[in-house]
């Protein structure tokens, strides 16, 4: 049995007539004849009398007719609903971000500031564990609307969003800052740049990281380097300011992730400001992905970014 079999038996039982219902269904009356009876025979009863004139419904008829109104208006608001469901997931933007910026910087203004505008954005999980070049390809194969990423010259791996397919915001600026546990007199256990015969314990990044090149150019930038010795590696600022924390040694982290570590004295700075590595975190779209949504979105946040919003988180 067809759907439309059903409309087509109530336009007849409202109209009473084969041709004025086949013009209402906008076909053939033989068609709306033979539709009728094929819907009968699936019935295994007789639904139209149509030795009366008007036409009349039999008995079976009656208590079809019911049911066939009560079959169609519910196909009709399923598949609106549907059609909602479908139109609300065509408008979702896909986010992805690393593990530190979603922590500090997507759950502060991304998420609160897209639903104020009323718009829908999902965040992809799964990128919080991606390492740099992962956020490159999903871009680019179009596996999410939105990057957002830390941006420094010295990342390789971004330059590949330099060509024409791409666009990006400098949302904020942020800085990578040395940091240290405190010893038992809340002094800091470590202080840069250490000395030859005795490096620094150095919690670092693994290759793939967006803080690894960066932390790399600078340090050979220095005319008096830094005396480190390399104790672990990680992908993540979380992971290396847990390390830290527990006194495995000193290690660069974004500003933003150890604010309240610095202030309550879980962590203290090991150096001063020439130590400090300035970095920005950019959002990053395919040029030409027009996702009505994701153009309204993107001028929204133009706009914050344009009034100086976005840097005074």
């Amino acid at each position: 049995m067809e759907l439309r079999w059903l409309d087509d038996f109530i336009a007849l039982a409202r109209t009473r007539h084969f041709s004025r219902a086949a013009d209402e269904r906008n076909c053939t009356q033989p068609t709306l004849s033979r539709r009728i009876k094929l819907l009968e025979d699936e019935m295994g009863v007789t639904l139209i009398d149509r030795n009366t004139l008007p036409l009349s419904l039999t008995p079976a008829g009656e208590v079809f007719l019911a049911g066939a109104e009560q079959m169609s208006r519910i196909a009709r608001e399923t598949k609106s609903r549907c059609g909602e469901i479908r139109e609300k997931q065509l408008n979702r933007l896909v986010f992805a971000t690393t593990q530190t910026l979603y922590l500090c910087f997507y759950n502060a203004w991304v998420e609160p500031f897209s639903s104020e505008q009323g718009i829908d954005i999902e965040l992809n999980l799964k990128s919080t564990a991606w390492v740099g070049p992962d956020f490159v390809s999903a871009l680019a194969q179009g596996e999410c609307d939105l990057a957002l990423c830390y941006w420094h010259p010295a990342v390789d791996f971004l330059r590949a969003l330099d060509d024409d397919r791409f666009e990006s915001i400098t949302v904020a600026d942020e800085v990578l800052v040395p940091v240290t546990a405190l010893d038992e007199q809340g002094h800091p256990l470590h202080q840069l740049p250490g000395r030859a015969r005795k490096p620094l314990p150095y919690i670092g990044y693994h290759e793939g990281s967006f803080a690894r090149p960066v932390i790399q150019q600078f340090i050979q930038q220095q005319l008096e380097p830094p005396q480190l010795v390399t104790m672990n590696e990680n992908f993540h600022a979380v992971s290396v300011k847990a390390m830290v924390k527990e006194g495995f040694g000193l290690g660069w982290i974004p500003k933003r992730l150890i604010g309240d570590s610095l202030r309550y004295n879980q962590l203290a700075l090991a150096g001063d400001e020439r130590w400090h590595i300035p970095m920005q975190i950019r959002l990053y779209r395919l040029r030409h992905n027009h996702n009505s949504s994701l153009d309204a979105l993107w001028s929204l946040i133009a706009d914050q970014v344009a009034e100086g919003v976005t840097t005074a988180l």
